[in-house]
């Protein structure tokens, strides 16, 4: 509503910003208080440093498991097969007392591949599954 002034002229209508003010700043509550309910977690247990004797170097070879660039499995350097990886873990862990499995993957392989490989290493009983960082040198990649 315009009301005119004295001089008879009207007065120039002026936008209210009060109301949109206040519905930005109750958006921006809201995000504030939804954004970190959104974020995705998943725990990782990193490992205590434990100071003792150094580790025995008779103890069986660690268990190495790599996916090479071209999507072939190796167990500790040696080509296996997809379908024969579950049953020759198995046979590696019947003499074992630990039952960690390291992979190493190309950062080449797709995604599922590695993921179907850490599948079958589990069903091999692999307890737990450590994924190095780092592929493997080339002379250690099958």
């Amino acid at each position: 509503m315009a009301f005119a002034d004295t001089t008879g002229r009207r007065v120039r209508p002026d936008i209210n910003v009060t109301p949109l003010v206040d519905v930005v700043l109750v958006l921006l509550i809201i995000f504030m208080v939804v954004t970190p309910l959104m974020m995705k977690r998943f725990h990782v247990r990193v490992p205590e440093e434990v100071e003792g004797p150094p580790p025995d170097e008779t103890a069986a070879p660690a268990v190495v498991l790599s996916v090479g660039r071209d999507g072939r499995i190796a167990l500790n350097r040696e080509p296996v097969d997809a379908a024969a990886l579950a049953p020759r873990l198995r046979g590696l862990f019947a003499a074992r007392k630990e039952r960690v499995v390291f992979l190493a993957a190309d950062d080449a392989v797709p995604y599922g591949s590695v993921v179907e490989v850490m599948d079958l290493a589990r069903s091999g009983g692999s307890e737990p599954l450590v994924v190095l960082p780092e592929p493997l040198p080339a002379e250690a990649a099958p």
